[in-house]
């Protein structure tokens, strides 16, 4: 008898609660855009309400959002990805992650500064992308950069600092495959189009300039300059500058010989490749005893009669002297070939 009373008490009582609910929630509803509706938040992550989120960017869960990130249209989050600091993605970026379980890539940091990523870079997980330097002149307080560019495929548990002074910046260019657990540290710059295989490490301000390539476990010195169409051997230690055009190995990195695989890939003509070769042979491998020092040789080859028309020669000469300028760290080591 007493539970026939209660619900009939209970169901007109329900049915009030509900209508008064909806009224007093139509008086406060805000109703989204269609860029809003565009997008996907995952409840469980925490965006900051003054982020800034381009159409259709996806966040998956348990991911953080802070107040001063630009998100372009079409990025996404992976679970346990975080975006902090004063820092900007371009469209189409990806923040990967294993599974729900795992962390995903972390880009930027609450410091003074910024990090800026162009469009179209997908960055693994684990990732950790423009945080605080590891070199001790570092000022707390002082703003620090990174700006990476377009393209770029940069694989799990990678590494990449923020400068050490407000008068520099870390730059990684467009297009390069940087593999899982690379490392480049402040004040390093990247150009275009490079492949640094899985655990090639990169000391501060180190430069690399285009179409190099490292394999695995490489090691360089800071203030190094890695040169274009360059070749590094997997396992080296690479403490002085490798020219343009050069393959170099070794537990002390060593002058090789020419990168012509990766000068065949690259279009490099059959004409262009066999005056390279020739000019590396006088630089590196005079048989006249009365060639002089190399800064004698690398003359002779610049004003070479047929030489010099290669522009390719022309760059890898000036590539090598440009090593041995005040403040440079000189390439690394030749052996000359005094046979017949």
């Amino acid at each position: 008898m007493s539970s026939l009373f209660f619900s009939s008490i209970r169901r007109p009582l329900s049915v009030a609660l509900r209508r008064f609910t909806l009224c007093r929630f139509s008086s406060i509803v805000t109703y989204a855009t269609e860029e809003e509706k565009s997008r996907f938040i995952h409840p469980s992550s925490v965006v900051h309400p003054n982020a800034i989120l381009g159409e259709g960017v996806s966040i998956g869960p348990f991911c953080t959002v802070g107040p001063f990130a630009k998100l372009g249209s079409a990025c996404q989050l992976y679970p346990g990805s975080h975006i902090f600091g004063n820092t900007e993605l371009g469209d189409n970026c990806i923040l990967m992650t294993m599974h729900i379980l795992s962390s995903g890539a972390v880009i930027g940091d609450d410091l003074p500064g910024h990090t800026v990523v162009g469009r179209n870079n997908v960055f693994g997980h684990h990732a950790v992308i423009g945080i605080k330097c590891q070199d001790m002149k570092y000022k707390f307080g002082n703003e620090c950069y990174l700006e990476i560019g377009d393209n770029n495929e940069i694989r799990e548990h990678v590494s990449i600092h923020r400068s050490s002074t407000p008068s520099d910046k870390t730059v990684i260019g467009d297009n390069n495959l940087i593999m899982g657990s690379c490392h480049i540290a402040h004040d390093s710059k990247v150009g275009n189009n490079n492949i640094l295989a899985n655990s090639t490490l990169l000391a501060g301000h180190v430069v690399v300039e285009d179409y190099a390539h490292t394999a695995g476990g490489v090691v360089v010195h800071q203030f190094c300059r890695i040169g274009s169409y360059s070749f590094i051997g997997g396992g080296s230690v690479v403490s002085q500058d490798v020219p343009k055009y050069i393959i170099v190995s070794g537990e002390r990195a060593e002058l090789r010989g020419l990168n012509l695989e990766g000068l065949r890939r690259h279009g490099f003509s059959a004409m262009e490749i066999k005056s390279l070769r020739a000019a590396y042979r006088k630089i590196f491998m005079p048989t006249d005893t009365s060639s002089g020092n190399i800064e004698d040789r690398l003359s002779q080859v610049e004003h070479h009669e047929d030489l010099s028309l290669f522009p390719a020669v022309n760059s890898m000469v000036q590539s090598i002297r440009d090593s041995f300028a005040e403040k440079r760290r000189g390439i690394c080591k030749f052996r000359s070939w005094s046979g017949p």
